[in-house]
């Protein structure tokens, strides 16, 4: 579901599901030049780049002038191959072993008056249906056929035919005095008469610790296939009070309010900024079942369209009713991205968004994920989006915040105390929470500097914080009464990642994830040996819950604890991961095995884009498939690779063995991934890549 990068040692290999295939004996491209998409001011369509030519190589000599002919011919210049409009594995034959599935997808449009006539065509179309159609916007969503798509996308109103992505939850008071929060609000600084807006899983208005000062709300929440509205009204759209309550019977499974993320970011951003109003805005929705939840009975989860809505939203409330919107909190995203992403297709719509509202002045602020990698999920990786990573109270960046010169800003993000949906707090920790102390920072810096730009706020902000050295990259950390008085940035805090007391990390019994309620099937494999190496053990204060409000009678619900990747182990086999999916076979556990498959759901185009493999009874006939077509070969050694990678025996940096392909001698793990899944995305030279897999990222084989 996602949008992700490959690190490799010396170049980021960025995988694009629309990039062409490579030849089966040559080593990864380098990413495409990065194309900005251009800054509008409605939901219109993105124009497409402009193509430009190629300089030759530096050192090239200059060929000789050729002699002046009378009437010279006309020169054949070869036009650029256009980027196809269908996304890659999407079409009715797509692939060497039959076509694509087709699914759930965004349909862009060339203007808002074509969204109709497009819809009424998809209609028309076997096997598809129209889920959303949006007034006054240039895109619609539509689940269907691969063949029904194709059809689609060749309408000449289209600009586009891609997966409607998914989004996730990217899941006070030494914090506050860390960045020197309450010294500012002690001198006024408290975002009197700006308003920020939190784009999230909704909010408890009514909580104490929010004194009233939600002023306005939204809902965009998908209601159709496996997705439940979490909008009061059941509908996918509701505007007005209460519209985005947090409280809604759609949002309690058992004892657990599963939307309560968004109280607890808006009671952070307000403690920073007491004064300003507060916008909330539900893009949630309500999935019930293993499917989709992996390891919970029930979960949430955001579509990108419903992200677009709440954007285009905020982008009119900006220019009506709430002139004072300065910051945007999206605690939220999916993927990863080794650096910027703008220049990435499926991206556009997105930045586009977020140019739009930079240029009223209003800076979105997004969580850089909680995944321990160099990079960031989008939209953390949109260049005109702030990015914020986490820290302790001691200045030291938790091995499972993302972190490298991608963010903006380290904020406050391990085990923060605010408040949940009903009246109570709960201490939840990750780079969800560090965010809206910068939102909450944006808000009172602007009350003091009503004529600044939001370049010249972040500016302010970065220059002022306490720099975070590691890896050759220096972070600063936020600090607003720095940014609000001009004094010096604290001294430098130089450390690696994780190398601090803020990991809160544990080993006991209790600090494994949730487990997840489907344990797979029960056949009888072959007897493969299972790895030897001791059970990984998850971080466990990445999210942990401690509810002070009272509790009916009866045992206490577990704490939910956001996965991490493993520690450490032997790479296993297609073979041997098949074992471990299989009830009683295997070494680890079930949660840990959710945890790898929800891990691969966020870093592959594949899984379970392409090919669902979200539990572990999917996951099985994946790695054990009933067919043994070379497709079907390649999906289960490409899970492999991604598990192996979770199960951290893998890194996307480290070396890969010996792949048979020519020039490989120093291609990464990641760089095999990434040519891997272009490959199956395009349908070109599977076998090539089975074995790539097999042989350099499936055994530990070094060359």
């Amino acid at each position: 579901m996602r949008l992700r990068a490959l690190v490799a040692m010396a170049i980021m290999l960025t995988i694009t599901p629309a990039a062409p295939a490579l030849a089966a004996d040559s080593p990864p491209a380098p990413p495409p030049a990065a194309v900005t998409a251009p800054v509008t001011d409605t939901a219109g369509t993105v124009p497409a780049p402009a193509a430009t030519g190629t300089a030759p190589p530096e050192g090239t000599p200059a060929a000789q002038d050729p002699p002046v002919a009378q009437n010279p011919p006309a020169v054949q210049e070869t036009p650029p191959a256009e980027r196809p409009k269908l996304e890659a594995g999407l079409g009715g034959e797509d692939g060497e072993n039959g076509g694509g599935d087709g699914g759930r997808v965004i349909v862009e449009v060339t203007a808002p008056a074509e969204a109709a006539p497009v819809a009424g065509e998809a209609r028309t179309l076997p096997g598809t249906e129209v889920l959303l159609q949006p007034p006054d916007t240039s895109f619609l969503v539509v689940e269907g056929t691969g063949e029904s798509l194709e059809a689609l996308a060749a309408d000449p109103r289209v600009v586009s035919v891609r997966r409607d992505r998914a989004y996730s939850a990217a899941s006070l008071s030494s914090g506050l005095a860390l960045i020197g929060a309450d010294r500012a609000v002690a001198e006024g600084a408290t975002g009197e008469g700006r308003t920020i807006a939190v784009v999230d899983t909704g909010i408890d208005a009514g909580h104490p610790a929010l004194n009233g000062k939600v002023v306005d709300e939204a809902c965009f929440s998908a209601a159709d296939g496996g997705a439940k509205s979490l909008c009061p009204n059941g509908q996918g759209t509701q505007t007005g009070p209460g519209s985005a309550d947090a409280k809604t019977a759609a949002c309690v499974s058992g004892a657990v309010n599963l939307c309560d993320h968004g109280t607890h970011v808006a009671g952070i951003a307000h403690a920073v900024a007491p004064g300003a109003d507060v916008v909330a805005v539900q893009v949630f929705s309500r999935f019930d079942g293993v499917e989709e939840c992996v390891t919970e009975d029930a979960c949430v989860g955001a579509y990108e369209s419903t992200i677009l809505l709440a954007l285009d939203h905020l982008i009119r409330l900006k220019d009506t009713s709430r002139p004072g919107l300065i910051a945007v909190n999206l605690s939220l995203g999916g993927g990863f991205y080794s650096g910027s992403c703008d220049g990435e297709p499926e991206i556009g719509p997105l930045k586009q968004r977020i140019d739009a509202l930079r240029a009223r002045g209003v800076v979105t602020v997004a969580a850089a994920g909680n995944e321990g990698v160099a990079g960031g999920g989008a939209p953390a990786c949109v260049s005109s989006a702030v990015t914020v990573g986490a820290v302790g109270d001691d200045d030291r960046v938790p091995s499972w915040s993302n972190h490298g010169p991608t963010l903006d800003l380290f904020a406050p993000g391990l085990e923060i105390d605010s408040a949940v949906p009903g009246g109570g707090t709960a201490v939840y920790s990750g780079t969800s929470m560090a965010t809206p102390h910068v939102t909450g920072a944006l808000a009172a810096l602007a009350q003091k500097s009503a004529d600044a730009s939001p370049d010249a706020l972040v500016g302010r902000l970065t220059a002022a914080g306490r720099p975070i050295v590691y890896d050759g990259v220096t972070t600063p950390r936020l600090d607003v009464y720095g940014a609000l008085t001009g004094r010096a940035p604290g001294p430098p805090a130089t450390q690696e990642p994780g190398d601090g007391s803020g990991d809160g990390a544990g080993d006991g019994p209790d600090d494994a994830p949730v487990p997840d309620p489907s344990s797979g099937p029960a056949p009888n494999p072959e007897d493969t040996p299972a790895p030897a190496e001791p059970e990984p053990v998850p971080l466990p204060t990445v999210t942990v819950t401690v509810t002070v409000t009272a509790a009916p009678p009866g045992p206490p619900a577990p704490a939910p604890v956001v996965c991490t990747r493993g520690r450490g182990g032997k790479r296993l086999t297609a073979a041997q991961w098949a074992v471990e999916m299989t009830r009683g076979k295997g070494v680890l556990s079930d949660g840990t095995l959710g945890c790898y498959l929800r891990l691969v759901s966020k870093a592959s185009a594949v899984f379970p884009e392409v090919t669902r493999a979200s539990t572990l009874g999917t996951a099985y006939r994946v790695l054990r498939p009933a067919k043994r077509t070379a497709r079907a070969a390649l999906d289960g050694e490409l899970l492999a690779a991604w598990l192996n990678w979770a199960h951290g025996a893998a890194g996307l940096t480290a070396k890969a063995g010996r792949t048979g392909s020519a020039g490989s001698a120093k291609a990464t793990v990641g760089s095999v991934i990434a040519t891997a899944e272009k490959r199956r995305l395009t349908g070109a030279s599977l076998t090539s890549s089975t074995s790539m897999l097999r042989k350099g990222v499936n055994v530990l084989r070094i060359a």
